[in-house]
């Protein structure tokens, strides 16, 4: 598996190049020994999305994979595993109402941590999926900014499957221009934007992505 992670990894950054945004290898579907051989590979962050089974998987890694790595949870994040997520995760990137991000705040200061989240926008006004709308997203955005034990890092974004290019596209240029907006208007500063999979990175890369979550075509 490491060969096709090696030689995965090298066709995805000629691709996306010039742009050097993070790729995150999401590993929700495969075990310990491929995050080993991502590692081996030269990947050092990974994402998870099912709380439960993340936590056993990442407590499994050997602890030189698991102290030199950084672990983003991916998924809907629901209020029963805001606890276990925050001790185990170094990112969040799937923050989709003011009532989570305090839940999480108030956990993180119980476990002494400021916990780096993204705040997930669903500009493509998905039903089957979670996510802000942007107006609710800038009105209680400055509220968010409050809460002591959180940073906000930037935002995520998840395009339709089965979309178009260009409104693929126009969706990652409105997160840019929302995250935009928001440092603007806040006096803020967020480093972080977490767009693009294995069917759309290519886009997010040219869009101005910091972070790319790609499973399958890493993998397989």
């Amino acid at each position: 598996m490491f060969e096709t992670i090696k030689a995965n990894l090298l066709r995805i950054q000629e691709e996306i190049a010039p742009y050097r945004p993070n790729i995150i290898a999401v590993t929700k579907y495969f075990d310990v020994n491929a995050i080993i051989a991502a590692y081996e590979a030269g990947l050092r962050d990974f994402g998870e999305s099912r709380a439960v089974e993340a936590v056993e998987k990442i407590n499994q890694l050997p602890d030189y994979v698991r102290e030199n790595s950084k672990f983003h949870f991916i998924g809907h994040l629901q209020g029963n595993k805001v606890k276990k997520v925050v001790k185990t995760f170094d990112y969040i990137h799937s923050v989709d109402s003011l009532k989570l991000a305090a839940h999480i705040s108030v956990e993180a200061k119980a476990e002494g941590k400021v916990q780096k989240i993204l705040l997930q926008l669903n500009n493509a006004h998905e039903i089957q999926k979670f996510g802000y709308s942007k107006e609710t997203l800038i009105k209680e955005f400055p509220e968010i900014l409050k809460l002591e034990n959180i940073k906000v890092e930037g935002l995520m974004n998840m395009a339709p499957l089965g979309a178009g290019d260009d409104y693929i596209e126009s969706l990652f240029l409105d997160v840019v221009k929302t995250k935009e907006f928001l440092e603007k208007t806040f006096n803020c500063s967020m480093n972080e934007l977490s767009m693009g999979m294995s069917q759309d990175y290519q886009i997010a890369a040219r869009c101005g992505a910091t972070m790319l979550r790609i499973g399958r075509k890493l993998f397989s």
